[in-house]
C-alpha cells in the first residue's frame, strides 16, 4: 500500500522504517516540509517526503502520528479533503507537557476527538500503545506485544489488524472506538512504568492467554 505517515518525530520515523521494511510505500510527511528533522528521518528509513496535504492525497490510507497538541494544525481543510474516505489511523495520545498524565479522559479521547475533525474519513485508533522504541522490536520477552485496535468501521478496522499482525504485533479487535478512552490511559501506565518506576522504554503490554 501507499501508506501517508503525518509526522517525523519519534513514532512517525519508526513506523515508517518499519512500515518499509515490510514492503509498503511510504510518504512521510510534517508540519514543515523542508525541516531538518523530516529529512532526517527520511534518510534513516528510506521514505518519500511532502507535505502533509500531498502525502494525504497519494495514500491509501494515513498514520496521524504527531503530538496531539498539533492536531488542528495538521488537520487542515486541504488534508481533511485528501483523507476523505480513507483509512486513517490515530496512533496519538493526549499527554501533557511532561508525559507523566493526560489531558482529557473518562467522557471522551484523542482518537473521538480526531475522529470528530474527520467526519469524512474511517478513523480507527492503534499504534498508540506501543513505545517508539520498540516498534522494531515487536516482540518483547519472547512474546508478542499487543496491539489494539479499536473502531466503528469494521473494515477499516480488519485492515489496520492485519497491517498489525503483518508489522509482527499481535494485532487485537479492540470494540469501538469509544475504547480509545482506556487504550489511551493504558499507555500512560507504561509511561509511569518506563519512567516514574525506572524500568524503561523496552517494555510492552501483552495479553496472556489460557
Amino acid at each position: 500500500m501507499k501508506i501517508a505517515v503525518l509526522g517525523a518525530g519519534n513514532v512517525g520515523s519508526a513506523l515508517a522504517a518499519r512500515l518499509i521494511e515490510v514492503g509498503h510505500h511510504v510518504l512521510l510527511a510534517a508540519s514543515e516540509p523542508g525541516s531538518p528533522r523530516l529529512a532526517a528521518a527520511a534518510a534513516i528509513s528510506g521514505a518519500e517526503t511532502g507535505s502533509a496535504a500531498d502525502a494525504a492525497a497519494a495514500a491509501d490510507l494515513a498514520v496521524i502520528a504527531v503530538p496531539f497538541t498539533a492536531i488542528d494544525a495538521l488537520l487542515t481543510d486541504e488534508v481533511r479533503d485528501a483523507l476523505a474516505g480513507k483509512v486513517v489511523i490515530d496512533a496519538t495520545n493526549p499527554l501533557a507537557t511532561d508525559y507523566m498524565s493526560l489531558t482529557i479522559g473518562h467522557s471522551t479521547s484523542a482518537g473521538e476527538q480526531v475522529a470528530e475533525r474527520l467526519p469524512r474519513s474511517r478513523v480507527v485508533k492503534a499504534f498508540n500503545t506501543v513505545f517508539a522504541a520498540t516498534l522494531a522490536t515487536p516482540v518483547l520477552g519472547g512474546v508478542k506485544q499487543l496491539l489494539p485496535v479499536a473502531g466503528d468501521d469494521t473494515e477499516a478496522k480488519q485492515a489496520v489488524i492485519a497491517l498489525g499482525n503483518e508489522l509482527g504485533f499481535e494485532a487485537l479487535d479492540a470494540g469501538p472506538l469509544t475504547n480509545a478512552r482506556y487504550l489511551e490511559p493504558a499507555v500512560e501506565f507504561l509511561i509511569q512504568l518506563a519512567y516514574g518506576q525506572g524500568l524503561g522504554a523496552n517494555i510492552g503490554l501483552h495479553l496472556a492467554r489460557a
